[in-house]
Formats: structure tokens, sequence, C-alpha cells
């Protein structure tokens, strides 16, 4: 108990400091940070060198203490899942009321594919992914087509880490079905999920661009496999298109 509670006490201290370095506008001294924080200076430079040390924090050019790279670019994460969410919802819900089942929105982090927003189905029986939960790339209709864009090389290393573990019976788990499959499946624009993570379950996906034509998430609509229709592509194309000229995307 004793070791959790210090262990907290670091993790307020580390905030207060990176709080403070904020409200100095980016550029404080040890002593303005140790003194605003209550913290001796000793431990304030300790702290300080740790948060360094994993990017959180960078010294200026005068010896004060800005904010590391590494944290900059995770807020940054945040603030386009957090914007993309935004935009996508209305798609999501119209996509939605057109189709009858659930609409996903997915982004990468690793080797999996995380849920950050659903519309669920209005209906008893229906799919519903829990956001936040996560999912192998092989398995996922976006996660295929995250892994064909990065080229068969990197699919090659995606298949070595994991071992391409099966779910069910349909799962992809030789890797020279995995790149046809994928290849296929990005040059035509979207693709499937044949029940390859759970028996029973279909998906279709695309992709959603920035305005640097980067993969940025992920659309999908869920359903029972004997629900899935062949006339929702045209429809989860277009509000993929939709969703990713929200986010800056002008090509086709």
């Amino acid at each position: 108990m004793k070791e959790r509670s210090n262990s907290i006490q670091v993790l307020e201290r580390m905030a207060s400091l990176l709080d403070a370095i904020v409200l100095h506008g980016n550029d404080a001294s040890l002593k303005v940070l140790s003194a605003e924080t209550g913290l001796h200076t000793s431990t304030a430079y300790r702290i300080l060198a740790s948060l360094g040390d994993i990017g959180f924090v960078e010294r200026t050019a005068g010896g004060n203490y800005q904010l590391g790279v590494k944290l900059l670019q995770l807020g940054g994460r945040v603030a386009a899942q957090v914007d993309i969410r935004r935009e996508a919802l209305p798609i999501m819900e119209a996509l939605r009321d057109q189709v009858g089942e659930t609409v996903n929105l997915t982004v990468r982090e690793g080797d999996e594919l995380v849920y950050i927003e659903r519309s669920i189905a209005k209906r008893i029986m229906r799919v519903e992914q829990i956001v936040g939960s996560r999912a192998p790339l092989h398995v996922t209709a976006v996660g295929k087509l995250m892994l064909a864009e990065l080229g068969e090389a990197a699919c090659r290393r995606y298949a070595q880490r994991t071992g391409l573990p099966g779910y069910t019976d349909n799962t992809i788990t030789d890797v020279e079905d995995l790149i046809r499959i994928s290849r296929e499946a990005l040059e035509q624009g979207y693709a499937f999920d044949n029940q390859e993570a759970d028996g029973g379950v279909g998906c279709i996906g695309v992709l959603i661009r920035d305005a640097s034509g980067a993969v940025m998430a992920g659309l999908s609509i869920s359903a029972p496999i004997e629900r899935r229709r062949d006339e929702w592509i045209p429809l989860l194309v277009e509000a993929g298109q939709r969703l990713s000229a929200r986010c800056g995307f002008e090509g086709v």
C-alpha cells in the first residue's frame, strides 16, 4: 500500500510540474517551477530529469523547461481522435439508419485496432463492439486495409511479430493469403471480415484519410453474417469519403 501511495504521489508531482510549465508559457525555470509546485528544488529537478528521459520535458536554449516533443505528439493524437469522433458521429448515425446495423470507428494502435466510437443498431439482435475494445489487424476488415496500405514488407513483419493467430476457422493465418487478400481489398477500396474475428459476425470496412492523404482511421459496418449485404458497400464508401473530406482529404 505504501509503495502504491508513493507511486501516486510521484505521478501527482509530475502532473503539477507539467501544469506549471504550461502556466508559465512553456518556458519556466527550475526556481519558478519549484516555487509554483511547492516542491524542493532537488525534488523538482529529479522529476523533471525523469520526464526529460521519456521525452515529456525538454530544456530550452536558456536552460529553462518546456513540454517535450513526445508529449506534444501524444496530445496531438488525442486531439485528432477527439476531432474525428466529433466529425464522424453524425455520418455514422446516418449510415446506421440507412443499413440498420452497427457502425464503428477505429484507429490503429500498434498491431491492433481500437474501437473509439460506435453507432449501435436499433434492433434487438445486433453486433455491438465496446468502445475501447481491441482486435488484431489481420482479423478485421479495416485492419487488412491498413496492412495493405503499408506494403508487403510491413505485412510480413506484422505476420512475423504476431504469428497470425487464428480466432475462428475463417481467420487468415497464412501470410501469403493475407498479403493477397489485403492487396485486393485496398485496390477495390473496401474489405470484408468474413467471420474471422467472431463466428457469425461479418463486417465491411473502409479507410479514413487526413489532409495529407495518410490513413488516420477506419469506418466499418458490423452485422450478423446472414444479414450482411453487398448493397451497403457504396453507402459505406460514400460515408467514408465524406468523413475523409471532413478531415481535410481532397482526393477520391
